[in-house]
C-alpha cells in the first residue's frame, strides 16, 4: 500500500490542469436540500493551496436540480422533465452563489459556464467552449461548469455530469480528472453488498471486466454510480487524461488525494498533448487546404502556429473547425491542422499580418490561421 500511496502523491504533484467533479450527494445535504457550506469552506481552500502551487482548475459541479428542488416544494422522488428544468434554473443561482462566496475568500474570481452535450461533442460549438474556458484560465478565474439542464431536450439524469466533466477535461486538454465521489474508488464488486470485495487501486486498461466491476448504479443522488465513472473513465482515455476516484466525503478531499488517500487511478498510455495531436493527425480531412511560403514552413518545424502572414494561397471549402492540409510552396503536406476560419474568410486574410485582420473581416477573430496545438507536422 506504501508504495502505492508515494506513486498517487506523485501523481497529484505533477498535476497542472486539473478538472474536479462534485456529485450532489457530497455537496447537497440529502435531507435538508441546502449546500453544506462548510464542505465547500474546506473544498476552497483545497483549490487555493493547488492553484498556490501553479495548478489551473475547473470544477464540474452537480446539484443544482437537488438544491432548486426543495425551494420550489417539489418533494416528490420522481420529477417531470420540465420540474427538473425548473429546479436547475433555481439551483444553478444557489450553487453558483455558494460557490463565489467561498472562493471569494480567497482572493479567486469564480466564472459561471453552463454546457450541453452537444455542445462538448460538435465540433465548432467544441472550439468554442475550449477557447471560453483557456481564457478564463488564462485570466486566473475557476470556471464552474454545469450541465445546461434547464434547455435540455434529453431527459435529465443524475450522474451524467461524470461524462461531462471528462467531456470538460477533454475540452481543455487537462492532465488529470478528479471524480469525487461517496466511495473511494472501484471495487472488484460493489462493497455495499460484498464485504469480501477487493479495492482496485490502478487501471491501467479499461477490459470488459473492469467494466463488469462497476456493476448497477446505487440509488440516491448519484445515482450514476460507478456505471459512469467507467464511462467517464473511456473519455478520459481517449483525451490522454489520468483520472482519480476518491472519497470526497472528507473535509479537504483534494489535500487527501495529494496526501496519499486510498483511492483508484486510471492510467491511460497516452499524455493529453499526444492524445490530441494523434486525433488530429487521423481527422478525416476536409478537402480543403492552404499553401505557405518557406518562412511559413520553418515557423512550423519550430513549432510555432501558422499566421495568416504565410499562406500564399486558400483552396477547397472548410469551416472553421475543420481539418485541412497545410502544402509548401513545392506542394508538399507537411502538416495538417485545424482551421480557426474558414476557407472564404482565410482566403481574405492569407499574406495578411494578424493586426488586420479585424479591419479586413469586421471582427477579431484568432491571431493564429491554424495553432500549434491544433497542428501536426507530417514526417
Amino acid at each position: 500500500m506504501g508504495a502505492f500511496m508515494s506513486g498517487a502523491e506523485n501523481r497529484f504533484a505533477s498535476a497542472r490542469r486539473i478538472v474536479v467533479k462534485i456529485g450532489s450527494a457530497l455537496l447537497v445535504n440529502q435531507e435538508s436540500g441546502e449546500v453544506r457550506h462548510d464542505w465547500l469552506q474546506a473544498l476552497a481552500a483545497d483549490v487555493a493551496a493547488l492553484r498556490a502551487r501553479g495548478c489551473e482548475l475547473l470544477i464540474v459541479s452537480s446539484g443544482a436540480i437537488a438544491v432548486g428542488r426543495r425551494h420550489l416544494g417539489l418533494t416528490d422522488s420522481a420529477l417531470r422533465l420540465e420540474e427538473k428544468q425548473a429546479a436547475a434554473a433555481t439551483g444553478q443561482i444557489r450553487l453558483a452563489h455558494a460557490y463565489q462566496s467561498a472562493l471569494a475568500e480567497h482572493g479567486i474570481t469564480v466564472a459561471q459556464v453552463l454546457l450541453t452535450l452537444e455542445d462538448t461533442e460538435e465540433r465548432r460549438r467544441h472550439l468554442n467552449a475550449r477557447a471560453t474556458l483557456n481564457a478564463l484560465l488564462s485570466l486566473g478565474a475557476v470556471a464552474v461548469v454545469n450541465e445546461n439542464d434547464t434547455v435540455a431536450t434529453a431527459e435529465i439524469r443524475f450522474g451524467d455530469n461524470d461524462r461531462l466533466a471528462a467531456r470538460v477535461a477533454q475540452i481543455v486538454s487537462a492532465d488529470t480528472l478528479v471524480l469525487l465521489s461517496d466511495i473511494d474508488g472501484l471495487y472488484s464488486s460493489n462493497p455495499k453488498q460484498d464485504a469480501t470485495a477487493d479495492h482496485i487501486a490502478e487501471v491501467n486498461e479499461l477490459t470488459a471486466e473492469i467494466e463488469r466491476m462497476a456493476g448497477d448504479p446505487l440509488p440516491g443522488y448519484s445515482s450514476g454510480g460507478m456505471v459512469t465513472k467507467v464511462e467517464a473513465a473511456k473519455i478520459a482515455y481517449g483525451a490522454g487524461c489520468r483520472m482519480v476516484i476518491s472519497d470526497g466525503s472528507v473535509l479537504h478531499p483534494l489535500t487527501a488525494i495529494a496526501d496519499g488517500a486510498r483511492c483508484t487511478w486510471f492510467l491511460p498510455p497516452s499524455t493529453p498533448r499526444s492524445a490530441r495531436k494523434q486525433w488530429i493527425a487521423s481527422a478525416v480531412l476536409s478537402g480543403g487546404g492552404v499553401s505557405v511560403d518557406a518562412g511559413a514552413v520553418k515557423a512550423l518545424r519550430d513549432g510555432r502556429s501558422l499566421l495568416p502572414a504565410g499562406v500564399k494561397a486558400v483552396d477547397g471549402d472548410f469551416r472553421r473547425g475543420d481539418p485541412i492540409s497545410v502544402r509548401d510552396p513545392d506542394g508538399r503536406e507537411i502538416a495538417r491542422g485545424l482551421s480557426a476560419y474558414g476557407a472564404s474568410d482565410a482566403a481574405q486574410i492569407s499574406g495578411r499580418r494578424s493586426s488586420e485582420i479585424e479591419a479586413i473581416l469586421g471582427y477579431r477573430g484568432r491571431d493564429e490561421l491554424i495553432h500549434r496545438d491544433d497542428l501536426v507536422l507530417i514526417e
